[in-house]
C-alpha cells in the first residue's frame, strides 16, 4: 500500500510523462518550444530557494525516485542540429554575427534543461560534434584528395578529430552545470507533488546571474583550451563569427576568446530574461529585476559596437604600394619537377611584372631548397629589386646547418632588399601537426598520406621585423595567423613592433572549399585584434589586403593567377588586446567561476544550515 503523500507524487510522474509524449506528438515527434521556456505554474514553483548542487539538502529516497528524469535521445540529437546550424554563423554566410546570437541562445536555453553534470557533458558534446563536424569536413579533402588516403580512412579520421574537438564544449557544459547553481525545490511540510512534476517537466537549472557568467567563463575557457592543448586548433572559435557582428569590437579589447566570453554571457542573459518574464505574479519579482538582463545583454551589444569604431592606433610611416601574388599552382604537381619547373618560370614573371615597395609571394611559392634557387632565377629577382626599389618577399624551404652540415628544415620566408647584400630569413614557428612535423607515436599516420613536408625545424616564437622603407613588417605562413596570442607577443617583444601583419600561405590542400573563407575571417580577427592592417598572399586564395579595422580593403577571386595591388598604410601604437593577450578573459573567467562555485544560489543557506546543525523533526 502506497501513503497518500507517495500516491500524489506517482500521480504527478503520470502527468508529466503525459504532457512530455503529448509534446512530442504535436510536435512530430520533435521538441516544441515550450520546451525551452517553462509555462507561468512551474516558474511560481522555481520561486521557492535554488540551492546549488553542493549545497543542496538530501532529498528523501521516495521524492529522489518519483524526480528522476533520463533525457530523450532526440535532446541530444537536436543540440547536434544546433551545433550544425552554427557552423552557418560563420564565414562565407553574411550577417553571421547575429545568427550565431541566435543560436547561441538556443544553445544555452537547451542546456538548462539538463539534470546533472553528465547529461550537461553530453549536451555540450552533441553541439560541439554538430558545429565541428560540419564546419571542418573539408579536412577530408585534403587527407583523401591530396594525401592520398583511402576514402574510409579519411572518413573515420575526420570524425574522430571532430570527436575530440567537441570535448571542449563538453567540458564547458560540466563546468557550468557545477557552478551555475542547480533548480532544486525545497521539501515543505504541504507537499502535493507540484514540485515533482515540475521537475520532470521543466528545466532542471533555472537562469540565474551566477549561471550567466559562468556559462560565459567556462564556454570561453574551454575554447582557450581547445587552442592551446597538443598544440592548439582555434579553428571556429565562437568569436571569429562576430568579425561583421555587434560583438567584433571586444576583439581589440580581450581577443577572440573574449569576444566568445561576451557571446556566452549575452545569449545567458537573453534566456535568463526570457524566463523572468515568464514568471507568474506569486514569483514576487519586480519588472525592474525582469528587465535587468535585456538591459545589461543590450548595453553589451552596445558596446561591441561603439568599441568597433576606437581606433586604438596611429598612422605611422610612409604609405606602402604592395603587389601580392597568387599563383594557383595545383597541389598535386607542386613537389614534381613539372611542377616546380612551372613554378619557378610563373613567379619570375608574377615578381618581375612591376615594381612596388613590396612584393610578396605564397608560402614555399618556389617549391625547393632556398640554396638551390637557380642561379639566372637569383640573379634576375637581385637585379630587379635594386633597379626599382621593390622588395620582394617569397617563400621557400630553408636550411638549418650546424658546423657545416645540414640538420634540418624549415617553413621560411626570405626577404630581398634592394642594394642590401643579406638576405632576411623568416622561420615558421607553430607548425602543423602531421603536415609539418608528426607527433610522438603518430608516423604511421603521415606515411598513410604521404604529405612530402613530414618533420620540420621550429623557428623561434619571436622573430625581428622586416624593415621595407623604415616600415617594420611582422611575418607569418599560413596556419600561425589563427593564434592571436602568438601574434600579438610578436608585437609586444619586437624590438622594433611591426606596424603592418604578412600572412604567406598555401591552402590548395583543402580545395575549394569554405576552408579558404574561414582563413580569411581569422585572419581579419587578427587585424582587430592588433590594429594593424593584414596582407595575405596565397597560392589558390584568398589573397586579400586587411584594413587595421578588420574590413576587407580588396581581394582576388580564388583559383585565379594574379597580382593585387593596393596602397597600405602602416600603424603604431597597442590596443588593450596586445597589452595583455589572452591574460584578460583568463584571469576574468577563473573569478568568475570562483565566485559562482562558492556563491551560487542556496550554497550560504547550505553553511547556515550546517552552523545550526540538524532539524529536528
Amino acid at each position: 500500500m502506497f501513503t497518500l503523500r507517495e500516491r500524489y507524487q506517482r500521480r504527478a510522474v503520470h502527468a508529466g510523462v503525459l504532457r512530455l509524449f503529448r509534446e512530442m506528438a504535436s510536435a512530430g515527434h520533435a521538441p516544441s518550444f515550450a520546451y525551452f521556456l517553462p509555462t507561468s505554474q512551474s516558474m511560481a514553483d522555481s520561486s521557492s530557494p535554488i540551492t546549488s548542487r553542493r549545497g543542496s539538502r538530501p532529498m528523501p529516497a521516495e521524492k529522489r525516485a518519483g524526480t528522476a528524469r533520463s533525457l530523450p535521445f532526440w535532446h541530444y540529437l537536436f543540440a547536434a542540429v544546433l551545433g550544425a546550424a552554427n557552423t552557418l554563423s560563420f564565414a562565407p554566410t553574411p550577417h553571421g554575427g547575429w545568427i550565431e546570437l541566435v543560436i547561441f541562445t538556443l544553445f544555452f536555453a537547451w542546456l538548462t534543461r539538463t539534470d546533472g553534470w553528465k547529461s550537461a557533458a553530453l549536451t555540450g558534446w552533441a553541439f560541439g560534434f554538430g558545429n565541428f563536424v560540419t564546419g571542418v569536413w573539408w579536412l577530408y579533402v585534403s587527407m583523401h584528395d591530396y594525401g592520398g588516403m583511402a576514402a574510409p580512412l579519411a572518413a573515420a579520421a575526420v570524425a574522430l578529430f571532430t570527436m575530440y574537438l567537441a570535448i571542449y564544449p563538453a567540458l564547458a557544459g560540466v563546468v557550468w552545470s557545477l557552478c551555475a547553481g542547480r533548480a532544486r525545490y525545497e521539501d515543505n511540510e504541504d507537499d502535493n507533488g507540484s514540485s515533482a512534476a515540475a521537475l520532470i517537466n521543466e528545466p532542471r537549472f533555472v537562469p540565474t546571474w551566477h549561471g550567466a557568467f559562468a556559462f560565459a567563463s567556462a564556454w570561453a575557457l574551454g575554447e582557450w583550451l581547445r587552442g592551446l592543448v597538443f598544440t592548439g586548433f582555434p579553428w571556429l572559435s565562437s568569436g571569429y563569427a562576430q568579425v561583421d557582428g555587434p560583438l567584433a569590437g571586444f576583439g581589440s579589447v580581450a581577443g577572440v576568446y573574449g569576444v566568445g566570453w561576451v557571446l556566452g554571457l549575452v545569449a545567458a542573459l537573453l534566456v535568463q530574461g526570457f524566463y523572468g518574464f515568464r514568471r507568474s505574479a506569486a514569483a514576487r519579482t519586480s519588472k525592474a529585476a525582469r528587465l535587468a538582463p535585456f538591459i545589461v545583454a543590450v548595453v553589451l551589444l552596445a558596446s561591441g559596437m561603439l568599441l568597433s569604431l576606437v581606433e586604438w592606433t596611429i598612422p605611422a610611416n610612409a604609405p606602402l604600394t604592395v603587389r601580392l601574388l597568387q599563383g594557383d599552382v595545383k597541389q598535386d604537381m607542386k613537389f614534381e619537377q613539372a611542377g616546380v619547373d612551372q613554378s619557378l618560370a610563373l613567379y619570375k614573371k608574377l615578381i618581375t611584372g612591376k615594381p612596388a615597395d613590396l612584393i610578396v609571394t605564397p608560402e614555399t611559392a618556389l617549391p625547393i631548397l632556398a640554396v638551390q634557387v637557380p642561379p639566372d632565377l637569383a640573379l634576375a629577382l637581385r637585379t630587379f629589386s635594386d633597379t626599382t626599389n621593390s622588395t620582394i618577399l617569397f617563400g621557400a624551404i630553408g636550411v638549418t646547418a650546424s658546423e657545416g652540415r645540414v640538420t634540418g628544415y624549415t617553413n621560411s620566408l626570405f626577404g630581398i632588399t634592394p642594394n642590401q647584400h643579406d638576405v632576411y630569413r623568416y622561420d615558421k614557428h607553430h607548425l602543423v601537426p602531421f603536415g609539418e612535423f608528426v607527433p610522438t607515436g603518430f608516423h604511421w599516420f603521415v606515411a598513410l598520406m604521404g604529405i612530402p613536408l613530414g618533420d620540420l625545424d621550429r623557428g623561434p616564437p619571436v622573430q625581428k621585423s622586416f624593415f621595407v622603407h623604415n616600415q617594420p613588417i611582422a611575418v607569418d605562413i599560413c596556419y600561425e595567423d589563427i593564434f592571436g596570442e602568438e601574434i600579438a607577443r610578436t608585437i609586444r617583444e619586437q624590438e622594433a613592433p611591426a606596424g603592418i601583419l604578412v600572412n604567406s600561405t598555401n591552402l590548395a590542400w583543402f580545395g575549394d572549399t569554405i576552408a579558404l573563407d574561414q582563413h580569411l575571417q581569422m585572419a581579419r580577427m587578427r587585424s582587430i585584434e592588433t590594429g594593424r592592417p593584414m596582407l595575405r598572399s596565397t597560392n589558390t586564395g584568398t589573397t586579400a589586403v586587411i584594413a587595421a579595422n578588420g574590413a576587407v580593403v580588396a581581394r582576388l577571386p580564388v583559383y585565379t593567377v594574379g597580382s593585387l595591388d593596393a596602397t597600405v598604410q602602416g600603424t603604431s601604437g597597442r590596443t588593450p588586446y596586445v597589452t595583455s593577450g589572452n591574460m584578460t578573459v583568463i584571469v576574468v573567467s577563473l573569478l568568475l567561476l570562483a565566485f559562482a562555485f562558492a556563491f551560487a544560489p542556496g550554497r550560504s543557506g547550505r553553511n547556515k544550515s550546517d552552523n545550526n546543525g540538524p532539524k529536528k523533526s
